[in-house]
């Protein structure tokens, strides 16, 4: 399922190519890494200390509700970071919107672990968190649509599914990482002073975030696809203009140059085509990824809050777990992306979906064991069919849509995704468990998710076939 072609003519030399080629793939998947170290730093804290820490007041489970939701509202700030920076980013730009959403997300994790607790400053507290954790969502929201367009149209012809894979990667390693600094933050200090000061060095690392988005924006060039696309609107609208003169419209051709560019370009605003013209696309991308977001968020907080706090299990025993089934993503992802290449991408992205249907009851049943080897091999079966359903995902977003509307197309498709499944899931997750005392629920809610991705997935293989 390929709409547009990878790779496009270059005036400048193979040698150029390959570099500018290995330097754009290279920042994407280090500024996806990063993005995502920053993100899953506040799922992990959420899950542990800042319940307590701002939200004080009631049941540790309320507390714990609170501190979800807290999570949930970055999830929410997403759609405005993808549409604002795609809608730019179509005009302006990939790298632009990259680099501003980096400088972003570096602020706004590094205010977090700055940031003085409830018992210290009130009600400021909870409403400064709920801030930060906005910027962050609206940095990440912006982020996902740079970092995979910067890889996906610097790919060769017949690669793309390979060289989006390295952005996906991010994900796992900002896991692997984010997990090995709360670990490494825990073993080096008592659980008191964990709690006073040791949760917050994590948030401090994202100060490193704002060291690359200055080397971005020194060192990595615009894509050529996006480069492409300003050649061809830049030709069209002269020979509009040109037209326009010949036929004597004087009213309409000096509102062009009164407007210029931007004029022309606000009648074809990606944003405003998007809404007109592809709305149905961006809901079947939601639609069939939401499944996949919403199990890896209950996986990496849900999962880490039930097991420490329902099943009595140790934390840095279940930190440990997750960090291992993480690190089998990064074999698996790239794997799965340059299978899609060879056979298409529909066909293992529904894979993938099927199989975390099928695999959301005896996922749960392992973990109510209580056992940490169960636990493991629960984990690591559900995250083997993420990293095949995720890594194909970037290239196969990216092929739902023309260049000149990709990055709003994409980015809107992918943050639907992450507040109808990521966002919520953890806080539906402790609600459902609340609710009914099992955790067949959870998993039930998972195969509601997957039957929705498997329906949208087959709508979108029929209109692969129909073109």
């Amino acid at each position: 399922m390929d709409t547009a072609p990878s790779a496009l003519p270059s005036t400048s030399t193979p040698a150029q190519d390959t570099r500018n080629r290995r330097k754009g793939a290279t920042a994407a998947a280090l500024a996806s890494a990063v993005e995502w170290y920053d993100y899953f730093v506040f799922g992990i804290a959420a899950a542990l200390v800042l319940g307590d820490l701002y939200f004080p007041a009631g049941s540790p489970s309320a507390g714990v509700l609170a501190s979800f939701a807290t999570f949930a509202v970055g999830f929410l700030a997403r759609p405005f970071g993808g549409v604002i920076a795609g809608h730019l980013g179509d005009k302006r730009g990939r790298k632009p919107m990259l680099v501003l959403a980096l400088t972003l997300m570096g602020v706004a994790t590094t205010g977090i672990g700055l940031l003085p607790t409830y018992e210290t400053i009130g009600m400021a507290a909870p409403v400064l968190l709920v801030t930060l954790r906005v910027m962050q969502g609206i940095a990440v929201g912006a982020q996902w649509g740079g970092a995979m367009l910067l890889a996906t149209e610097y790919a060769p012809e017949g690669k793309r599914g390979i060289y989006g894979s390295f952005v996906q990667l991010g994900v796992p390693i900002g896991v692997v990482t984010a997990n090995s600094v709360f670990l490494l933050a825990g073993a080096f200090t008592s659980e008191s002073a964990f709690a006073a000061w040791g949760w917050r060095l994590p948030f401090l690392v994202g100060l490193l975030v704002l060291v690359l988005a200055w080397y971005i924006h020194k060192h990595v060039e615009e894509t050529p696809e996006f480069r492409a696309a300003e050649r061809a609107l830049a030709e069209k609208e002269k020979e509009e203009k040109g037209q326009a003169t010949e036929q004597g419209a004087d009213k309409e051709a000096g509102k062009g140059a009164g407007k210029g560019k931007g004029g022309d370009r606000a009648r074809n605003s990606p944003l405003r085509t998007i809404l007109r013209g592809h709305l149905g696309t961006v809901f079947l991308a939601g639609g069939s990824f939401a499944v996949n977001t919403a199990t890896f968020y209950i996986l990496i907080t849900g999962v880490l809050d039930y097991t420490t706090r329902e099943l009595d299990m140790n934390r840095g025993a279940v930190l440990t777990v997750s960090l291992c089934v993480s690190l089998t993503q990064l074999v698996l992802i790239p794997a799965s992306a340059a299978l899609s290449d060879r056979i298409g991408r529909i066909r293992i992205y529904g894979l993938g979906a099927a199989g975390i249907a099928l695999w959301a009851v005896p996922m749960f049943l392992l973990i109510d064991t209580g056992s940490l080897l169960w636990l493991a091999v629960g984990t690591f079966v559900a995250s083997c069919f993420l990293s095949i359903m995720y890594g194909p995902q970037a290239a196969l977003f990216a092929e739902l849509f023309t260049p000149e509307m990709r990055y709003t197309g994409a980015s809107l498709g992918y943050q639907i995704a992450a507040v109808l499944g990521g966002g919520l899931a953890p806080f539906v997750m402790v609600l459902l468990l609340e609710t009914t005392g099992t955790s067949m629920s959870v998993a039930a809610y998972i195969i509601g998710l997957a039957v929705i991705a498997l329906g949208s997935i087959k709508v979108l293989a029929d209109r692969a076939r129909s073109r």
